[in-house]
């Protein structure tokens, strides 16, 4: 069904022309004896086709058909405004639908949008990734624990997408608390999706076991941070895996799968040591500490999303490129970080989807190894290192750093179709005289039309540059895009002419006063 057109009135209803898939043209009434609810809206509905614009007031239509007469009838929507966030060329949500951000640097984002309201933030994936954030000159250090919960009027959710570490996630809450007090009380805030899988200490053992068979076997490994999260994802589409809910309701029963999946793998790897009757009792005492946060998270998103309006953010773990099915596979994680994922992380349905909005630093990092073509493995890509304190924040080790790689993000946007961009760290490439932007690839001399699937072409792609004059002079205290120097604006244009998506955002610095907004 695509809707053509709408012509309002102050009066009973609304004319509504609706195209029907078979063709047939159908011109529909929609009562409006509601309409004192949208005193506040416009009195007309403004459409395109497909699609409906953010003037919209009528939230959610109610579609029929009966004997080819299609009947519309519509209330005013209590959906929640949802904002999802994923991380590294990540995602937002505005409006009465979910917007999603895509992209690295995301915290400054995160804080940026929940600040006003009381916000429920969502989290996907697991402690394989971090991010840093700096409020009130503390810095926390974030893994599994949404970030947004040092709001104290944030409620934070993590969704059955999630794999677990109990240990982990307190480790994670403890050293947060002897830094400032951004997390007194975070028990009492987080609400953990009883669907949501649990990564064991041999499943970490296992990942490091695995990368040891790979280095020895193939002379190379994948270059995971160990933290268990190929084992787990392996034991939870394996059907074996055990999740929350069956840690908090019978830990006899709890005991004995564990004791089987415990077995299994030390059929698997020999060399594994587990100490099951000591890891039982370690969970047992978590099992007292976390369930009180476990609930059932189907209900719980969908009270969220159809209560009284919150503003919603979800915020995501890795980059797209780390997709399962769409990233630089094999060097990638085991979950899906795109768009996809946030439905299926969090039992949300994908028509809550509404704007999408891409976050991505000025230049291109990457951590561990895989793929990299526009890597500057010199002194450029030293600098953006070490001016980006590009380290991560799980692993500690070094970022690799290049120019912005506009090929990947053009896949990126394909896939995730983003409608506008968060432009990151802008401000590291404040020292340089030229600035280069990777546009094309290619292949045996010639220009490919997409990204390559397979990692050993991607690898032997040549990069084509377009070369754009710096600015060499400090923006970190631009608060408007005016205040940027014209070939700091003429790249950020440049960005938005090649990809055909406009800038939302420009980080100048660390510092939730350090985001301007354009739009």
């Amino acid at each position: 069904m695509v809707l053509l057109g709408v012509a309002g009135s102050y009066c009973c209803l609304f004319w509504v022309a609706v195209l029907l898939p078979d063709g047939e043209l159908v011109l529909c009434s929609v009562f409006c004896s509601i309409y004192s609810f949208f005193c506040d809206e416009r009195d007309f509905l403004c459409c395109c086709s497909a699609e409906w614009e953010e003037s919209i007031p009528l939230k959610k239509f109610f579609v029929q058909s009966s004997a080819g007469i299609l009947h519309l009838s519509c209330i005013r929507s209590h959906l929640s405004p949802l904002s999802i966030l994923l991380c590294s060329l990540g995602l937002l949500v505005a409006e009465s639908r979910v917007a999603l951000l895509s992209g690295l640097s995301i915290l400054a984002m995160v804080h940026l949008l929940a600040q006003p309201k009381e916000v429920l933030l969502c989290r996907e994936k697991g402690n394989n990734a971090g991010h840093t954030v700096v409020v009130d000159a503390v810095e926390y250090d974030f893994h599994l624990l949404p970030s947004g919960i040092i709001n104290p009027k944030v409620t934070a959710f993590i969704g059955n997408g999630v794999v677990i570490h109990l240990p982990g996630l307190f480790e994670e809450a403890e050293k947060n608390l002897k830094k400032g007090k951004g997390l007194e009380g975070w028990e009492k805030r987080l609400i953990i999706s009883d669907r949501a899988h649990i990564v064991f200490d041999f499943h970490q053992a296992a990942d490091g076991i695995q990368e040891q068979q790979r280095q020895e076997q193939a002379g190379k490994n994948l270059g995971t941070t160990k933290k268990g999260i190929g084992p787990v994802y392996s034991s939870k589409a394996a059907r074996s895996g055990l999740r929350m809910c069956d840690l908090v309701s019978d830990f006899d029963d709890f005991s004995e799968r564990f004791k089987v999946l415990a077995n299994q793998y030390k059929a698997i790897y020999p060399t594994l040591k587990i100490d099951i009757e000591g890891e039982l009792e370690k969970l047992k005492g978590y099992m007292e500490k976390v369930k009180p946060m476990v609930r059932d998270g189907v209900y719980f998103m969908y009270e969220a999303l159809h209560g009284p309006p919150k503003k919603i953010l979800v915020e995501g773990a890795n980059a797209a490129l780390l997709d399962i099915d769409f990233g630089t596979y094999p060097f990638v994680t085991s979950s899906n970080c795109t768009v996809g994922g946030v439905c299926t992380g969090l039992g949300m349905p994908p028509q809550n989807v509404g704007e999408v909005y891409g976050v991505v630093k000025a230049y291109t990092t990457r951590v561990g190894i895989g793929a990299f073509p526009t890597e500057q493995d010199n002194e450029i890509g030293e600098l953006l290192q070490q001016r980006g304190k590009e380290f991560g924040v799980t692993t500690g080790r070094k970022r690799r750093c290049g120019w912005l790689d506009l090929v990947s993000l053009r896949y990126v946007y394909m896939i995730n179709g983003f409608t506008a961009l968060a432009l990151t760290k802008l401000d590291i490439l404040d020292v340089f005289p030229e600035i280069k932007v990777g546009v094309a690839y290619k292949l045996d001399g010639e220009i490919i039309p997409h990204f390559p699937a397979n990692h050993e072409v991607l690898n032997k792609v040549e990069v084509q540059y377009e070369t754009l004059p710096g600015w060499v002079t400090d923006i970190s205290n631009a608060r408007t895009f005016d205040e940027l120097p014209v070939n700091a604006q003429n790249y950020v244009r440049f960005i938005e002419m090649e990809l055909g998506v406009p800038v939302k955002w420009i980080g100048v610095g660390k510092s939730r006063e350090s985001m301007i907004q354009l739009f």
